[in-house]
């Protein structure tokens, strides 16, 4: 393991300590990410420390006594934290679960909750986070500052997480994964970063809840669909659609694990939007081929979902499996009941290109897929739907570019 992982891995435990043993998020974050700069420095040139955490620790904590000296309103504090010993070392003590549930508090905006635990959880720069979404630097400082002030002025504890909580921050986790996987804008067509954060995040959710059944779910879902990265993208960096992917490259390690996770989740605990989502994602792994996937069930699973956690993008998705089942014809259909809620999103017009040009009709899927082009914000996802429009002999069965 390279000193940078040893680090990311380290950081949240690191913090979650000083949190608990301090409070003040802000300043403890702070404090942390000096230590770590710190280490980043020190440690390859003197060594890794035989006690790497209470090293972090150690640093951390007279970081956090230098800030509060600063401080001249906090001077009494300051002298009582002074005299204090580092927060313990034990080797047991793993704060990080509490940590990731304070960084998606309620008062915060998604986006703030999304930032605030890729820099405090996953120990990404505040320049690497903005990075990947597309935002200048100084702009996402002030986003994380932000977070940071309004979790303190909403007076959150640090504690065990709330049942009410979990669905939050498993939503952070999926949004996380998805702009990795798929994403949303700019020229790459993934941020491995990302999604592999949100991977390593939700393992440790399950890791400390493996009981419920849709953190479970979560996890097989990420898994089940990372699975089919290393097929997504030719050399040149153009998507391949799911139909049309080498399955000889799908790592078959991660679809065993999705599958066993799923398999155990739903034989124990009634099937939740997460649980039926990597369903249907261990339909689409275990099918031999394109030809051979079960759609009927990958249909039934998807009037479920519709009906558990009814949404615009369910029901996309469940009209590919209409087509997929009864004909494009019926699932163009229901497409006619989202040109509301997802007219301006490029996923609708892609899907109604395919539909489309599965029923034979070109010059309606050539209109489509100029508008599905003309709407998507990722340069990959845009020149694969030109590539489409150019090239509308060449008939596919994409039902996802997943």
């Amino acid at each position: 393991m390279s000193i940078e992982e040893q680090l990311r891995g380290l950081a949240p435990r690191v913090l979650g300590t000083l949190v608990r043993h301090y409070g003040r998020f802000d300043a403890c974050e702070d404090a942390v990410q000096e230590a770590l700069l710190d280490a980043a420095v020190q440690w390859p040139r003197d060594g890794v420390p035989a006690n790497p955490r209470g090293w972090l620790l150690t640093a951390a904590h007279r970081r956090l006594i230098d800030e509060l000296r600063s401080e001249s309103a906090r001077h009494r504090r300051e002298e009582s934290l002074a005299r204090e010993p580092p927060p313990g070392d034990a080797a047991d003590e793993d704060d990080t679960l509490e940590l990731l549930f304070m960084c998606c508090h309620e008062s915060l905006t998604p986006a703030s909750q999304v930032a605030l635990t890729l820099r405090a959880i996953g120990g990404l720069t505040t320049a690497e986070i903005a990075s990947a979404f597309l935002v200048p630097e100084s702009t996402m400082a002030q986003r994380i500052t932000r977070a940071k002030a309004t979790i303190r002025a909403a007076g959150a504890r640090f504690g065990p997480p709330s049942a009410e909580a979990l669905p939050v921050v498993l939503h952070v986790l999926y949004l996380i994964f998805n702009e990795g996987y798929m994403a949303s804008s700019g020229a790459k067509a993934a941020r491995v970063e990302l999604s592999a954060e949100a991977i390593r995040l939700t393992r440790e959710v399950h890791r400390r809840l493996p009981d419920d059944g849709e953190v479970a779910g979560l996890l097989a879902l990420m898994l089940l669909t990372d699975a089919r990265r290393p097929a997504r993208a030719r050399a040149d960096g153009s998507l391949v659609p799911l139909a049309e992917q080498d399955r000889s490259l799908w790592d078959r390690a991660k679809i065993a694990e999705g599958v066993a996770l799923i398999e155990r989740s739903l034989a124990s605990k009634p099937g939740g939007a997460y649980q039926l989502q990597a369903a249907i994602a261990a339909i689409h792994d275990e099918a031999p081929s394109a030809q051979e996937t079960d759609w009927r069930q990958i249909l039934a699973v998807y009037e479920v979902l519709e009906c558990m956690s009814p949404g615009p993008v369910v029901t996309l998705n469940r009209a590919v499996a209409v087509a997929m089942v009864h004909g494009p014809r019926a699932g163009l259909e229901l497409l006619e009941t989202l040109d509301e809620s997802l007219r301006d999103h490029h996923r609708l017009a892609a899907v109604r290109a395919h539909l489309l040009e599965m029923a034979g009709d070109e010059v309606g899927a050539r209109a489509a897929y100029e508008r599905a082009a003309r709407l998507a914000t990722s340069i990959p996802e845009r020149r694969y739907l030109e590539a489409r429009m150019a090239a509308l002999q060449g008939f596919g069965s994409e039902d996802e570019t997943k």
